[in-house]
C-alpha cells in the first residue's frame, strides 16, 4: 500500500511529478511542489483533458488568455485540453500536493 502523504524527497530540486496508474487512455499523477512553478513564457498545451486537485498547500493557476485562480486545499479544476496554463505560484514553505488525472 501507497500513501500519497509520504516518501517526499527533500530536498526537492524541481517539482516531482509521479504516475501512480495509467490504464484505457487515462493517467493519473502525484504531483509535487514546493515553490516550483512553469518557467516564464512557458504554457502547458496539452493534448488531453486533465482534471487537477490541491490535496495540501496553495497554488495560482495563470491561462493563456488572462484568468488566474486561486487554489487551496480541497479545490480541483478541470482544464480542457489545449487550454493553455502554467502555474504562476506555489507555496514557498511547504510542499503543494496535486492530484491529476489525464483524460
Amino acid at each position: 500500500m501507497n500513501n500519497i502523504f509520504k516518501n517526499i524527497p527533500t530536498p526537492l530540486p524541481d517539482e516531482l511529478c509521479e504516475e501512480i496508474v495509467a490504464a484505457h487512455g487515462m493517467k493519473i499523477e502525484r504531483i509535487i511542489s514546493y515553490g516550483h512553478t512553469t518557467p516564464k513564457n512557458e504554457w502547458y498545451d496539452q493534448n488531453r483533458d486533465e482534471w487537477v486537485m490541491v490535496l495540501k498547500g496553495e497554488a495560482l493557476l495563470s491561462f493563456f488568455d488572462g484568468d488566474d485562480v486561486r487554489m487551496k486545499e480541497g479545490d480541483y479544476i478541470t482544464i480542457p485540453a489545449h487550454q493553455k496554463h502554467r502555474v504562476s505560484w506555489t507555496k514557498p514553505d511547504e510542499e503543494t500536493i496535486w492530484l491529476a488525472v489525464h483524460y
